[in-house]
């Protein structure tokens, strides 16, 4: 079995990005225009909270009076995915990968150069055979599309029945692999872990934990 992974509250809790994200904006906002870093880092993860990431730059510049253009906006933006985060891997999860046979992949959805300074902070591309940030193919390769698993298909010379992919939303990452006979495994982990899929969208298998992986038959 060729185990895929998705990346975001599958591997790692991604609330641990988010934050540094909004550390990097508030040290950028106190560069800026002189509002506190410590201040600010408790403001944004407030309005994180009680808000959603939608609209919280332009709701936190306009908490310190400050023009909410588009300039300014983007400017928070590019700090937050411009950021080196600070992050780490479970070790339950590290020693998971590397008793898993080789070879593993990972595809991902997201920004390329986010998603891309997510894996290098986490060190973790020497487990894999390749690393897939499925927008460095196009946007319309992003997940539910199956893109990136029909170029590991042809990679690996199998069958869709011979690869699992482990994710964590059901809203994106199964429903095309089911239609495939492919084996999909839901983490109910992160953000989506309450959400009840759609008829179609549920994953194959559901597990608790990452590292209840090993106790599935596939």
């Amino acid at each position: 079995m060729i185990y895929i992974f998705d990346l975001d509250d599958t591997l790692y809790d991604e609330r641990h990005y988010v934050e540094s994200g909004l550390r990097a904006v508030a040290s950028f906002v106190e560069d800026t225009w002189g509002i506190s870093k410590e201040t600010g880092i408790n403001q944004l993860i407030t309005l994180l909270d009680n808000n959603g990431r939608g609209r919280i730059f332009n709701d936190y510049l306009a908490m310190h009076d400050i023009a909410v253009t588009k300039t300014n906006v983007k400017a928070c933006v590019s700090a937050y995915r411009l950021h080196k985060p600070s992050l780490a891997m479970p070790s339950e999860h590290l020693l998971l990968l590397s008793a898993l046979p080789a070879p593993l992949y990972l595809v991902t959805d997201g920004n390329k150069v986010v998603q891309g300074n997510k894996v290098d902070a986490l060190n973790i591309s020497h487990l894999f055979r390749r690393v897939f940030v499925t927008h460095r193919f196009g946007v319309k390769h992003a997940k539910p599309s199956t893109y990136c698993f029909e170029k590991i298909k042809q990679a690996e010379q199998c069958e869709w029945r011979d690869m699992v992919y482990v994710g964590d939303n059901p809203a994106k990452d199964f429903v095309n692999l089911n239609k495939l006979g492919m084996p999909t495994v839901r983490v109910l982990t992160g953000v989506h872990k309450d959400v009840i899929a759609k008829r179609g969208y549920e994953a194959e298998h559901t597990i608790p934990h990452l590292c209840e992986l090993t106790s599935l038959t596939l």
